[in-house]
């Protein structure tokens, strides 16, 4: 497997832009959330670099005048990373470290290189190995940039690029290879989920660090690894959880981000197959983030494309413990209300209070309404258990508890 860095406290510089389409606002959503994912991986955000395009430059991603400030500060404060907020083309990568002379990394890069670091299970390496290769196979010609200084003559022809189609070679044979273990695995585990018999089966999704791995504990009493990180949980973990008389399955995923790689949804084909073969959907949302919404559009985006979208849902906004506003004196009649000043009140009358959609506030790590929550969740199992099993196939009479 493709070794990960160990990153201990590696000061680092993040380089974004803003275009026509991620106006000045959404650019610096995105770089906190870069330094979030910079921070999980071991390192230290010290600067950020920032440039208006119409859009991004395809030799180096960034305008020339912007990256000679970049490579100043570098030079100057002794940075060995450069983090930029978009994936990179093959020659983008290739300019860049030429100019910078130093470690440059792309925001698909950092994720699979936390995904590394996360994977326990054999399936879970797999998968992330397999998205690695595929990632590294266009870059390759990066990695001999030293054999363009060697001299030309008798025996000296053409080394380079023997080296780089040896290499090509191997990681296409490697990526071969992976991908037939993941089908023995897809396989295993579609037995697995075979076997789970008719139960009715509720799937955990939502961005990561919202808060899943923590609901998950609280309602099935069992220790799945939670931390404030982002990817804490990358093993799908099933537990059964019986709320009054119906049993049922609970499944904790991985969680999604904004400009997920392409290789991730790919390669984590079995993980999300969880997602598609569930009968109820937990869309858990983290209230107390700024950004709520347009993760919660990120998410539907994913569960579009992997056809889950119509599935029912409830929305479970959580961390209400954590969440604040702005407030507006009694007396201030210039400043106008907007998102920023609604209290919880004020979000359940929006449209979190539209009949078609199911939602609930709750705290899991204060277990806080989660007595509410379940009877959301039991009344929506009860639905889906009924239909399947119409002559009332339940362990035991209903009773209040």
């Amino acid at each position: 497997m493709i070794e990960t860095r160990q990153a201990i406290s590696e000061k680092a510089v993040l380089i974004g832009i803003i275009t026509q389409h991620q106006d000045e606002k959404q650019s610096e959503e995105y770089l906190d959330e870069l330094e979030f994912l910079t921070a999980t991986a071991g390192g230290v955000a010290v600067k950020r670099f920032v440039q208006k395009l119409d859009k991004p430059n395809p030799k180096t991603f960034l305008g020339t005048g912007k990256l000679d400030d970049v490579k100043a500060y570098i030079e100057t404060h002794n940075i060995g990373t450069a983090i930029f907020d978009d994936e990179l083309s093959p020659a983008q990568l290739r300019n860049i470290e030429r100019l910078l002379d130093c470690k440059i990394l792309d925001r698909t890069n950092l994720i699979l290189d936390i995904f590394a670091s996360r994977a326990q299970t054999s399936s879970a390496k797999a998968q992330v190995e397999l998205a690695q290769y595929q990632y590294l196979l266009p870059r390759l010609t990066r990695m001999w940039t030293h054999l363009d200084k060697q001299k030309g003559g008798i025996g000296m022809r053409g080394p380079g690029e023997t080296e780089i189609e040896t290499d090509r070679r191997i990681i296409r044979d490697k990526i071969t290879l992976l991908k037939k273990k993941l089908e023995t695995i897809d396989k295993q585990m579609a037995v697995q989920r075979k076997n789970r018999g008719k139960m009715v089966r509720a799937a955990l999704v939502g961005y990561t660090n919202v808060g899943k791995s923590t609901l998950m504990n609280v309602v099935s009493k069992s220790e799945v690894f939670a931390e404030n990180k982002l990817f804490a949980t990358l093993d799908t973990t099933v537990r059964k959880v019986v709320i009054k008389n119906i049993p049922f399955l609970m499944t904790d995923t991985v969680g999604f981000i904004r400009k997920l790689p392409t290789q991730l949804v790919e390669s984590f084909k079995s993980t999300l197959d969880e997602v598609r073969e569930a009968d109820l959907l937990l869309h858990v949302v983290d209230i107390s983030h700024p950004n709520f919404e347009d993760h919660i559009n990120s998410v539907n985006k994913i569960l579009d494309e992997i056809d889950s979208a119509d599935k029912p849902t409830i929305m479970v906004f959580n961390k209400i413990d954590a969440y604040t506003h702005k407030s507006i004196e009694e007396d201030d009649l210039v400043t106008e209300k907007t998102k920023e000043h609604y209290t919880l009140d004020d979000w359940k009358k929006t449209w979190m209070n539209d009949e078609t959609k199911q939602s609930i506030f709750i705290s899991a790590i204060n277990k806080g309404n989660l007595e509410a929550f379940k009877d959301k969740v039991y009344e929506e199992v009860k639905k889906i258990h009924i239909q399947r099993f119409p002559y009332n196939d339940f362990l035991y009479y209903e009773y209040d508890k």
